[in-house]
């Protein structure tokens, strides 16, 4: 428990961050940046996969591009669901979510240790 609220807390500053780089991304503050990455976190751990089995005729034939539209989609659920939170575009919210996905994985990597 104590690893998911730290995985938690810097992926919520990574979410702070990142809108200072991408310019079609907003965040109101701290807090609604670690409710950003609450969100985010229950959202690819439940809705996701989900998502993933429904569409897999579609990534299929796409030979996998549709889990990027998966993916955007993740961040604009969020964008929905979370007032201070503001994404427009497709490629903004692509590289946030591989930002901190790629934030999300550092965490990890350092936790196991």
């Amino acid at each position: 428990m104590t690893n998911y609220i730290v995985r938690l807390l810097i992926c919520g500053l990574a979410v702070m961050v990142i809108p200072n780089y991408l310019k079609d991304i907003y965040v109101d503050g701290l807090q609604t940046s670690i409710i950003v990455a609450l969100a985010m976190s229950i959202l690819n751990g439940f809705v996701k996969p989900v998502l993933n089995i429904i569409a897999i005729p579609i990534t299929i034939m796409t030979l996998g591009l549709f889990s990027l539209v998966i993916t955007v989609v993740m961040v604009y659920i969020c964008d929905y669901l979370i007032a201070g939170f503001e994404v427009t575009g497709f490629l903004p919210p692509l590289i946030f979510s591989f930002i901190l996905s790629i934030v999300n994985s550092l965490v990890g990597v350092f936790q196991k240790k």
